[in-house]
């Protein structure tokens, strides 16, 4: 380990090319986590219409939110082994971000939901390829002695945006609609597309002069080391077991997303107290990641994702029992402090695991899961709601149990995956 952290470009123990990042990405952030809070409520408004297959309202903004994580979710393999095979992550994170601001825009022209579907589709397709290229060049600038603390690092500056953008985004929309220069009269909902498609050109414009690529970044060999199952053929792979437990994490904490109306309706609130409770969540993650980060470089990955699937099972389950707003914003922060216990830890160790050269397409097991089990999230959540409130948190706390014992049973912290011949 180094010592002199100004000759080795350390900056509070974290190298400076990934707080450049972070910070790059947490920009973006901001606007792609309005539409979380506002794509629900445009749904629901009359600024959009058609019928679809006779679904309820509260379905079809989960299919909205959820398009978007089930395309980028088929994408990013493809994205990860592209820029692995390049050798060059930066074009792959700057090229993304440009279609995910000019789709932003786009919104503003959208009137049927078929718009929205589309507008989603491709947004997940733009997202695919920033999300593998960054956090690949995060794993490859770290060292197994810091790869957990910058995980955490990375994860909690881009959590800030994400929990900036909603609050943000319902202000926009109680304060509109908003009289401009000329009798021009913007409604909140074209506010809050416009801005997050500048915080996303935003987001490019510091990529571009503070990102570099990592130096030791070379192309992939031609063969990809991807693997269901461990070398004995007896267990999981280490990688594809931790994208399951990601995938049960990222599903428990997106329930909420997909049914602000309903949620509203049960704790007599409005959009802004809704923000609230989601930013909560979001406010423990990046606060708390960095810390679990920099104790799994020390203690161990294991414990800590088996701690924090634990205490997803009753975190997730109180969220469809509470009945007011404060309660609501209490359980979200211990869900959230319990997902940092998942997520730089497994980010962290499936580093560990990578082959040289194939961090891309090796750390897509993760994001896919990551965006798979936000898409799941909001669809069980958006179906399951009809039946009754607590349904789609009882079920996600089922899979939290699940998660556990997956890991439990098949994460083994000191298997090692092979280098690239």
């Amino acid at each position: 380990m180094d010592t002199d952290s100004s000759s080795t470009g350390l900056l509070f123990g974290v190298d400076r090319r990934i707080l450049a990042l972070a910070v790059a990405r947490m920009a973006d952030a901001v606007g792609n986590s309005f539409l979380i809070i506002v794509l629900p409520l445009y749904v629901a408004s009359e600024a959009v219409g058609g019928r679809v297959f006779g679904l309820p309202s509260s379905m079809i903004a989960g299919v909205v939110l959820a398009i978007f994580g089930i395309a980028s979710s088929v994408a990013q393999p493809l994205a990860g082994r592209l820029s692995d095979r390049a050798g060059r992550r930066k074009v792959f994170v700057i090229g993304g971000l440009v279609v995910l601001g000019a789709i932003n825009m786009a919104f503003v022209g959208a009137t049927a939901y078929w718009h929205l579907f589309g507008l989603r589709i491709l947004q997940g397709l733009a997202a695919a390829f920033t999300i593998t290229a960054s956090i690949a060049i995060v794993n490859e600038m770290s060292d197994a002695g810091r790869r957990g603390g910058n995980m955490g690092v990375y994860n909690s500056f881009r959590l800030i945006g994400f929990g900036a953008g909603p609050l943000l985004a319902s202000a926009l929309l109680e304060l509109g609609p908003f009289s401009l220069p000329g009798g021009v009269e913007v409604t909140g909902f074209e506010a809050t597309f416009v801005v997050a498609a500048g915080t996303a050109f935003l987001g490019t414009a510091l990529v571009g002069l503070l990102v570099q690529d990592p130096d030791d970044t070379a192309p992939a060999p031609r063969k990809l080391a991807l693997r269901l199952w461990d070398r004995t053929g007896r267990g999981l792979d280490t990688i594809f077991a931790l994208g399951l437990a990601t995938l049960v994490m990222a599903a428990c904490m997106a329930l909420l997303s997909a049914i602000e109306p309903e949620v509203n309706a049960r704790l007599g609130q409005g959009p802004f107290l809704f923000a609230v409770e989601f930013v909560a969540l979001i406010a423990a993650l990046a606060a708390v990641q960095p810390l679990v980060g920099r104790a799994s470089d020390e203690y161990g990955r294991r414990p800590f994702i088996l701690i924090g699937l634990l205490a997803l099972i009753p975190t997730t389950l109180m969220q469809g029992l509470v009945t007011l707003p404060w309660q609501m914003i209490g359980v979200r922060v211990l869900q959230g402090i319990a997902g940092a216990f998942v997520f730089a830890p497994a980010l962290a160790l499936a580093g560990d695991h990578t082959t040289r050269g194939q961090s891309g397409a090796q750390l897509s097991v993760l994001t896919v899961a990551f965006g798979l089990g936000i898409a799941s999230g909001q669809l069980i959540a958006g179906f399951f709601v009809q039946y009754d409130f607590v349904i789609p948190f009882a079920v996600g706390s089922g899979l939290a149990a699940a998660g556990f014992l997956l890991v439990l049973t098949q994460v083994d912290e000191h298997r090692r995956a092979p280098e690239a011949a």
